[in-house]
């Protein structure tokens, strides 16, 4: 065979072979037997070797190959892939459309809805209808490039072709220029069907390995392997779901009709022409969602109208147009083997249910709360009772109800300890409060919740030390008390099992960076009951100085908002305790420093802000909350949490809360994001 022959017979190879890939997993439809399609792919294989010169990129062969990679690149998205707000009853999609009403009162509102599949989000780029990069997520703005992996799935075409109608003329004739000399990004789920997770889960156990929890992590570890030929062995499949790229559509249901001409596998979906349809498809959905191949969680319900969805913009990190429509908690049944407990940082007691292994959700679960002892009592709940349990929102797993009618009698009275599990003091519970405690500070369970604490992200922030690492530290004898960090040196860490070298070298580095620490981190820190991140910042910048808040008498703390009789009593406690006082003296010994907070800019008392409380509620446009924040403390104001008669404004972003009611009843004065930024100005 020439190279001219050869080229003719490459190009119809794969015409027919990428005909037969739709057929199959677009259409669902087979026309010739697996035999003969593999057939075709190999004899494509032997001439492509024959004349290597003649490979190209959209070859069915190239599916599979290319070195491992030592690591991912980074992918700027074009546009943000932004996650999508969920609700979970019918009663927040109707509050949901009356909003949208409320911003666009002489809108159409027309929707479409379609299945919500439970599967890991990615973005494909084609130049010249040619597949060359595809990304994942990540922040939303900046996703890892994972083409490779993404080339191994049959369903993703790896060239576009127009394979059938199109919506009209004029979306067809965008398609062929920008296939022919353009861009085109397409948006959906990388999926595994449950029939070939619970194949592939089976092979894993024959060959003694572990197996994966659910479809979802499967296919989300896949496509972050860095080995290609290990995605290649796995049945992933892909399902689109949106064009970002403007083909002339109007509506996103065009969407759904351009995305299989073009070769991919996508949900039809329903147009609903009002909320209550919506409800409707949902309803059937979940009725059929056992039935359906692969997993879905719910519905997504989209502005139907492309212009008005762009015209809504986003709150937050969620489009206003769009919302992910969940379906109820899903619940199996399971016994109650046996009651433990748990013991929090601040002595808190929390019962916890040992249940027998069940699978709720695609997830195995065998511990659930139980939250506390009149929780129990409410339930009624006894040792070796069969349950409900069910994971509220798919996941958090909660005992929901207990089904007396299937007790033999065998089952046990449960009565709430009197002593600390751990370290046998008498507990506690004061008027009031529902949860028992262990008031012990030198608990261990609640000295080793502290370290986790301490070392966390929003208090010290040290990298690579985790629950894990502490715990091995506090076993091996090399930690006690949060200043024993700050004595640790590589030698230490080295011999033991979890720190290699490098990890040792890697940790120990961390320590040391974060001996330099602002005075609000180092206050959440120290693990006071009743002060968390904002009550910090306010004492931080309240008192300047450890010492001065250690020296603090009640009636002074009282005079910070939002720190009332409960507040100011926990932390005089604290700072009363020979113990603690310790801490922070061995803390300072050890090389940590403390950093006063920055000095508040002069401007702000000139625009008034300086004395003045700040509440926020609601969903910013221009920033975040937390950049909010920040900018009112440097002008001067505080933040508080909650609305009270000391409270001079209240900031309203999109979906403001209960603050809102709560403000107009005391008379406090009421801004909107663009009066703060006047303000800030």
């Amino acid at each position: 065979m020439t190279k001219a022959e050869a080229k003719k017979r490459i190009e119809k190879l794969k015409e027919v072979i990428n005909h037969h890939r739709y057929l199959y997993h677009v259409l669902d439809k087979q026309e010739i037997p697996d035999a003969a399609f593999d057939s075709l792919k190999h004899e494509l294989y032997k001439l492509e070797q024959q004349f290597p010169e003649l490979i190209t990129s959209d070859s069915p062969t190239q599916r599979v190959g290319g070195e491992p990679l030592k690591e991912f690149k980074k992918v700027k998205h074009a546009f943000p892939m932004l996650s999508i707000e969920d609700v979970f009853s019918e009663k927040e999609l109707q509050d949901w459309e009356e909003y949208l009403q409320r911003l666009s009162p002489s809108a159409q509102l027309e929707y479409f809805s379609e299945l919500k599949i439970d599967g890991f989000a990615i973005a494909l780029i084609y130049e010249k209808g040619l597949f060359v990069c595809g990304a994942t997520r990540g922040s939303g703005q900046v996703g890892e490039d994972v083409t490779q992996n993404l080339k191994t799935i049959e369903s993703i075409p790896l060239k576009l072709h127009i394979h059938g109608k199109l919506p009209s003329k004029e979306i067809e004739e965008k398609i062929k220029k920008l296939i022919a000399n353009g861009r085109i990004e397409i948006r959906g789920e990388v999926y595994m069907e449950k029939a070939a997770f619970e194949k592939f889960n089976k092979e894993l156990e024959k060959k003694g390995q572990k197996s994966f929890a659910n479809p979802r992590n499967l296919a989300a570890g896949s496509i972050r392997q860095l080995d290609p030929k290990l995605a290649a062995s796995r049945p992933l499949k892909f399902l689109a779901y949106d064009i970002v790229t403007d083909v002339g559509q109007k509506k996103h249901s065009q969407d759904h009709q351009v995305l299989p001409a073009l070769g991919f596998k996508t949900d039809p979906g329903e147009i609903c022409k009002d909320i209550n349809e919506s409800v409707g498809f949902w309803r059937k959905a979940a009725k059929k969602r056992e039935t359906l191949p692969f997993l879905v969680d719910g519905v997504v319900v989209n502005i139907n109208d492309n212009s008005l969805f762009q015209k809504l913009g986003v709150a937050g990190k969620s489009p206003r147009g769009v919302r992910a429509f969940k379906f109820s908690p899903k619940q199996a049944t399971t016994k109650i083997l046996d009651i433990a407990f748990q013991v929090g940082r601040t002595g808190a007691v929390t019962p916890i249910a040992n249940l027998e292994p069940v699978q709720v959700g695609g997830v195995t679960i065998s511990r659930a709360t139980l939250h506390n002892e009149d929780e129990i009592k409410r339930l009624g709940v006894k040792i070796g009772d069969t349950v409900i349990v069910e994971r509220a929102g798919d996941v958090i797993p909660a005992v929901a109800k207990v089904l007396p009618e299937l007790r033999t009698g065998k089952e046990k009275d449960f009565h709430f300890p009197k002593t600390c599990p751990v370290c046998q003091t008498r507990l506690s519970k004061p008027a009031g409060e529902a949860i028992w405690r262990c008031p012990n500070s030198k608990c261990p369970a609640r000295k080793r919740e502290n370290l986790y604490f301490f070392a966390s992200k929003k208090a010290f922030d040290i990298e690579g030390l985790g629950p894990k690492a502490i715990d091995k530290l506090v076993d091996v004898g090399l930690m006690s008390t949060a200043a024993d960090l700050f004595s640790l040196r590589e030698g230490d860490l080295a011999p033991l099992e979890r720190f290699a070298e490098k990890s040792a070298q890697n940790l120990t580095e961390a320590i040391r960076e974060s001996k330099k620490i602002p005075l609000a981190r180092f206050i959440y820190a120290l693990g006071i009951r009743h002060v968390g991140e904002e009550t910090a910042i306010d004492l931080a910048n309240y008192f300047d100085s450890i010492d001065k808040l250690k020296r603090a008498t009640q009636e002074e703390l009282k005079n910070i908002p939002d720190v009332g009789e409960r507040v100011s009593e926990s932390i005089t406690n604290w700072f009363r305790s020979k113990q603690n006082q310790k801490l922070i003296d061995d803390l300072f010994k050890a090389g940590v420093r403390v950093e006063k907070p920055a000095p508040r800019q002069t401007k702000g008392s000139s625009l008034g802000l300086k004395g003045q409380t700040f509440v926020l509620t609601g969903s910013l446009e221009t920033m975040t909350r937390d950049r909010a924040k920040e900018k009112i403390r440097l002008f001067g104001g505080s933040v508080t949490e909650s609305v009270s008669k000391q409270t001079d404004y209240l900031i309203v972003g999109e979906n403001p809360g209960s603050k809102l009611e709560q403000a107009k009843k005391l008379g406090v004065k009421i801004l909107k994001e663009k009066e703060l930024l006047e303000l800030l100005k």
